[in-house]
């Protein structure tokens, strides 16, 4: 049997998939068992920061492994230790506390037991216990029970009701319209500064200043997921700071890109004083929260082995001169299938002009179909954007490369 066969027989069909079977890689590079190779601009949806095959990650994995995988948090961890100081003192160089989890999805399942939490410990003038969290369209906050809830797409809630409720979707960047519609029972505001499965759309500073604002008024918490945009990927360790770095938040979510390809998430919480005199990270007290796996040795050797790639080769640097390369390339194009291209760093959004390809609603994915027909692995956003999210270690000559075969292969469609 083939890999589709055996995956069809066996694993639930929850993934619409391309016919794509990678079996190895090196840097930006896979391969398949036929030996076709392919530009990976996809990067395990912008978790591979360091790319494929054997580097200091996939060494210092198989080192730790060989001393101490796994340690339940009943004991103490010092890597865990390690990479919580680390992200906070120089990914985010904020004062707070860090939650190791596994995925996305937990880390802002986590955030939104901290806005809950919040609620109770700052009821409103009636003495009721807060609850809603406002959120934004085309956000994607992960696919557990609560983290579709919280997702503004309606396309990941159908079959699943009744959904947790205290959730509210609004228009990003509608500063008025969020305004007017916080209520006594709102207790958070929680936004991907660029949103990366809706589409790569960027909040507006003028809408991060405003929402800090909102929050202070009526004592709001204002959570941002960096699952996708933070460290490193879009020119800053901390990606609201390429929008607006004056922006200070009350607890923030990670996951994709911290362990570079190793399952992990992680979720900091401010110190900011709520309730008698006590920091908000210590509403996540002692029993409050916990997982199994949730910084393990192993996971947060991958997390610090990374963070220390990234920091040290200045790798977010390096993010933002790929992107002015990209964008001044794109732009020589004058392609009537291209509207725009959105982004910052290494994760940019290329917009599609559906009339001018023959999908068109789904211009995208029969461009990504495409794309990897041709060599380079290109995921779509949406109905009319394709993605560009490759390794921050990729080449100049590689970011050439796949540029030259996305120019051809939308030639090609087009035509």
């Amino acid at each position: 049997m083939t890999t589709a066969d055996k995956l069809a027989h066996y694993v639930l069909p929850t993934y619409a998939q391309f016919p794509v079977a990678p079996v190895r890689g090196e840097g930006t590079l896979l391969w398949d068992g036929d030996g076709k190779r392919y530009l990976d601009f996809c990067s395990g949806l912008a978790t591979c920061t360091l790319g494929h095959g054997e580097n200091s990650l996939s060494r210092a994995i198989a080192s730790q492994a060989g001393e101490l995988i796994h340690c339940c948090n009943l004991y103490q961890i010092d890597k865990q230790a390690d990479l919580a100081k680390c992200l906070v003192e120089e990914c985010l160089k904020l004062p707070g506390r860090v939650f190791f989890s596994n995925s996305g999805a937990e880390s802002n399942d986590g955030l939104i037991k901290l806005a809950r939490r919040f609620g109770h410990a700052r009821p409103d003038t009636e003495g009721r216990a807060r609850y809603e969290v406002i959120t934004f369209h085309r956000s994607f906050h992960g696919r557990t029970l609560g983290g579709i809830a919280a997702t503004g797409q309606d396309k990941v809630k159908e079959g699943f009701d009744p959904l947790l409720p205290g959730f509210r979707h609004l228009e990003l960047n509608d500063l008025d319209s969020l305004a007017s519609s916080i209520q006594p029972e709102t207790c958070a505001i929680l936004l991907e500064p660029i949103q990366g499965e809706g589409g790569i759309h960027l909040a507006t500073g003028e809408f991060l200043q405003g929402i800090r604002e909102l929050c202070r008024e009526h004592d709001l918490l204002l959570l941002l997921d960096e699952v996708q945009c933070g460290l490193g990927r879009t020119g800053e360790m901390a990606g609201w700071r390429t929008i607006e770095p004056g922006l200070v938040p009350d607890a923030v979510s990670w996951a994709k890109g911290l362990g570079g390809g190793f399952p992990i998430g992680a979720f900091w919480v401010s110190e900011r004083i709520v309730a008698d005199d006590k920091p908000l990270f210590d509403l996540m007290g002692t029993g409050s929260h916990g997982s199994t796996f949730g910084g393990n040795p192993l996971a947060c050797t991958a997390g610090l082995t990374v963070l220390r790639e990234v920091l040290d080769q200045e790798l977010p640097q390096r993010a933002l001169e790929h992107e002015k390369n990209i964008r001044e390339t794109i732009a020589d194009w004058h392609h009537p299938a291209i509207t725009e291209v959105r982004g910052k760093g290494l994760l940019l959004g290329v917009g599609l002009n559906p009339g001018a390809l023959p999908e068109g609603d789904g211009a995208s994915i029969h461009l990504s179909r495409e794309l990897a027909t041709a060599g380079l692995l290109s995921p779509p956003a949406g109905p009319d954007t394709v993605r560009l999210m490759p390794p921050l270690t990729v080449s100049t000559a590689e970011i050439n490369e796949a540029l030259e075969i996305f120019r051809q292969t939308l030639t090609r469609v087009c035509a």
